[in-house]
């Protein structure tokens, strides 16, 4: 069940607390192994950034995109002191969740895939923060832990948003991952009833909460499935039970940047 918007503003909060949490004392040029091209420097621009992007969207409530560059050049944020960028981070997550609450979760809105309300937003950016808050973590040795209704949630965001049909015109090469007896069942060890069954035989990407004998399986805690399916851990760290190509080509296709 997806989370009240209510536990998305706060959780929005959450994360970047701990997310600062994580960097304190850190070296600014330590490079973040999940997203190579970046340090945590510039990993923690790229979310304050988006923050405050989203919160003008939704205060302002645009009617379409706002520029971005301000996500994408970070050059400048190489070596930038982790602690002024990460007080940043929570400064804007507040901003974001105060913009969420006072336009309430049905306002009109622009957003990037079909929805067009700040629910959208609160669920997307939550889940944001949950990723690049791994990001962190990895980058510096610190322990990551999540609660399972978030990742299990997250989960469910990231299969929505892959089988809309407009994710073919935005990323022509899911196509590729359709044809027959492709399906794949991701199962959590640590949670029951966590689990979902991803089907590529028909025309479109579809997926359910199922426990079925699929093409292959991966099992393994709700947490490694989580950070797996995002490209932050390898396959390896799940139990891989079936044909392992078509995993490995799913999740080529399904990551996130």
């Amino acid at each position: 069940m997806p989370l009240t918007f209510d536990r998305y503003r706060a959780e929005i909060v959450a994360q970047a607390r701990l997310l600062a949490q994580h960097v304190d004392g850190a070296d600014p040029t330590t490079r973040v192994p999940s997203c190579p091209e970046w340090t945590v420097g510039q990993l923690l621009r790229h979310v304050g950034a988006g923050l405050r992007w989203v919160a003008e969207i939704v205060a302002t409530r645009a009617d379409g995109p706002l520029p971005d560059d301000a996500l994408r050049h970070l050059d400048d944020y190489r070596d930038h002191a982790p602690g002024p960028l990460a007080e940043e981070v929570v400064a804007a997550a507040g901003a974001l969740s105060e913009a969420l609450g006072e336009a309430g979760e049905t306002a009109a809105v622009w957003t990037v895939v079909p929805g067009r309300t700040p629910l959208f937003w609160a669920r997307r950016f939550t889940h944001e923060l949950v990723v690049h808050r791994a990001d962190a973590a990895l980058a510096v040795g610190a322990r990551y832990e999540l609660d399972p209704a978030v990742a299990a949630d997250a989960l469910d965001e990231w299969l929505e948003l892959l089988s809309l049909p407009v994710m073919f015109e935005i990323r022509p090469e899911l196509r590729e991952l359709l044809g027959p007896d492709r399906t794949l069942h991701l199962h959590a060890t640590d949670h029951p009833g966590a689990e979902w069954v991803v089907d590529l035989t028909g025309d479109a990407i579809a997926w359910r909460h199922a426990h079925e004998k699929s093409a292959v399986a991966a099992r393994g805690p709700l947490r490694d499935l989580l950070l797996t399916v995002y490209r932050r851990e390898q396959a390896t760290a799940l139990d891989v039970v079936g044909d392992r190509a078509l995993l490995d080509f799913w999740l080529d296709r399904v990551s996130f940047g």
